[in-house]
């Protein structure tokens, strides 16, 4: 099952979030907070290409070997 709207639309805007909290962390925190900042940032993005992959995947159905 994909995700659902209200969740895609949910976790695109954590990634806003997170991109604001990056943007002033690479000014004052130490460096990993923004690499983990930044690794959060991108498994949301795994997740949602992720699930669209998966769903894409399932609509494929294996050839007949007749």
């Amino acid at each position: 099952m994909a995700l659902s709207q209200q969740v895609e639309y949910s976790l695109r805007e954590s990634q806003e979030s997170l991109r604001n909290a990056l943007s002033f962390s690479a000014r004052s925190e130490k460096p990993y907070v923004s690499k983990h900042i930044a690794d959060m940032l991108a498994n949301i993005d795994n997740l949602i290409d992720a699930t669209e992959l998966i769903e894409h995947l399932r609509g494929i159905e294996p050839e007949s070997e007749d």
